[in-house]
C-alpha cells in the first residue's frame, strides 16, 4: 500500500510540475493557508481540475503532448525551431517520405527494356515497356534488362601470342578465333537460372566448337567448310542453352581466324601454295582440253557438211577438194615445173614477193 501511494505522489508531482515540497511549487503570490511566497501551498487552495484560475492566467498544468514536446525541446537545448507549435523537421521528414515513395514506386521502362520485379528477394513479375508502379523499396525492387542489345563474346585471339588449339577429325590441329553474338530473350530466366551468363556462354561455345570441329577435316576447317561449321556450332549452342533454361538466344557464330599452329604455319603455307599451283595447272590443262575438243567438234561439223555436198555431186566435190588441198600444199614451197622433153624456166613469183617483203621490213 505504501508503494502505491508513493507512485501516486510521484505522478501528481509530474502533472503539477512539482519540484519543491509535497504541496507544489507555489505558483501564486500568496496562500489562504498562511504560507509565504516560498513556502508550501495548501492543496485545498488550488482551483478545481479543468477550470482556469480566477486571474485568467494559466497554471503549470499542460497537456501530455505539449509537455512531451516541451521537454524534448529542453532536452536538445532548444535547437528545434517551431512553426505553429510543430517543429520544422517533421515537415522535412514528410517531404522525404513522399519523394522516397515517388522514386521507388514509379518506374519508366524503355521500349527495348523489361523490368524484373523482386519482392523481398523473390521473383514477383516482369514489367513491360511504359510507366509501371510497384510497392516502394525495399519491399519491391526493379532491375531493368535490355532485351534488344546484341552482345558479343570473343573466343581465341588473332595475335600470335595466344592460341586456341582444336583437334580436327583427321588428327590435325588448328588455331581458331571466333566470336559469338547473343541477346536476352527471357529476363526472368536470365537473372535467376544461371549465375554467370557470359562465362556460361563462353564455355558452351568452346564445347560446341570442339565437338563440331572434331568431326570435320583440316581442309574443311580452314577452307570452304567454315560456314557450315558456324551454323552447326550455333545450333548446338542454342540447344544446350535451352536445356539450361538460360533465357539466351544465340544470334550467330563467326570464325575470324582458322590457321595451323604457329610452329608449322610456314611449312603449311608452302604446302598450301604448292597445292594451289598444282590446282592451277590442272585448271589450265582442262581449259586446253576443252579448247581442243571444241575445235575438233567444229572440224567434224564442217566435214559433215562437206560430206553432204559430196553425196549430192561427187565429181564436183572431189575436184574442189583437190584444188583446195593443192593450194594449201603448193603455197608453202618453191615450185619448179618440168615438161618433157626439156626443162621450161619458171618465174619464181613467191620468191620475188618474199624478197620484196624483206626489203620493206628493213
Amino acid at each position: 500500500m505504501s508503494r502505491f501511494f508513493g507512485w501516486g505522489a510521484r505522478i501528481g508531482a509530474m502533472m503539477n510540475e512539482n519540484r519543491g515540497g509535497p504541496w507544489g511549487s507555489g505558483g501564486g503570490s500568496g496562500d489562504a493557508g498562511g504560507g509565504g511566497g516560498g513556502g508550501p501551498r495548501n492543496p485545498w487552495g488550488q482551483p478545481p481540475r479543468g477550470k482556469k484560475p480566477a486571474g485568467g492566467g494559466t497554471t503549470g498544468n499542460v497537456t501530455s503532448l505539449d509537455d512531451f514536446l516541451k521537454k524534448s525541446k529542453e532536452r536538445f537545448g532548444g535547437r528545434f525551431p517551431e512553426s505553429g507549435g510543430r517543429p520544422y523537421w517533421l515537415y522535412g521528414l514528410g517531404i522525404f517520405l513522399i519523394l522516397w515513395l515517388l522514386f521507388t514506386s514509379f518506374h519508366r521502362i524503355g521500349p527495348q527494356e523489361r523490368g524484373v520485379v523482386t519482392r523481398l528477394g523473390s521473383y514477383s513479375s516482369t514489367l513491360s515497356p511504359g510507366i509501371a508502379m510497384t510497392l516502394p523499396a525495399p519491399i519491391d525492387r526493379v532491375q531493368k534488362i535490355d532485351v534488344e542489345e546484341i552482345r558479343t563474346i570473343d573466343i581465341g585471339s588473332t595475335d600470335a601470342s595466344s592460341e586456341n588449339l582444336i583437334l580436327t577429325g583427321d588428327q590435325n590441329i588448328i588455331d581458331l578465333a571466333y566470336s559469338v553474338r547473343w541477346n536476352i530473350s527471357d529476363p526472368e530466366l536470365y537473372l535467376f537460372q544461371i549465375s554467370n551468363p557470359e562465362e556460361t556462354i563462353r564455355e558452351v561455345a568452346e564445347s560446341a566448337m570442339r565437338a563440331v570441329v572434331a568431326g570435320v577435316s583440316l581442309d574443311d576447317a580452314i577452307g570452304a567448310g567454315r560456314s557450315e561449321i558456324e551454323q552447326r556450332v550455333e545450333q548446338t549452342m542454342q540447344q544446350l542453352l535451352n536445356d539450361y533454361n538460360s533465357g539466351i538466344t544465340v544470334q550467330g557464330v563467326a570464325i575470324k581466324q582458322s590457321d595451323p599452329p604457329a610452329a608449322v604455319n610456314d611449312a603449311f603455307k608452302e604446302v598450301s601454295a604448292a597445292q594451289q599451283q598444282a590446282q592451277s595447272y590442272i585448271n589450265d590443262a582442262r581449259a586446253y582440253a576443252l579448247q581442243l575438243t571444241a575445235k575438233a567438234q567444229g572440224e567434224a561439223a564442217a566435214f559433215d557438211k562437206v560430206y553432204e555436198e559430196y553425196r549430192l555431186s561427187p565429181e564436183v566435190t572431189r575436184r574442189r577438194m583437190y584444188y583446195e588441198t593443192m593450194e594449201k600444199v603448193l603455197s608453202r614451197v618453191d615450185k619448179t615445173i618440168v615438161e618433157a622433153p626439156g626443162v621450161t624456166p619458171y618465174l619464181a613469183l613467191p620468191e620475188v614477193q618474199r624478197r620484196a617483203q624483206e626489203g620493206a621490213a628493213r
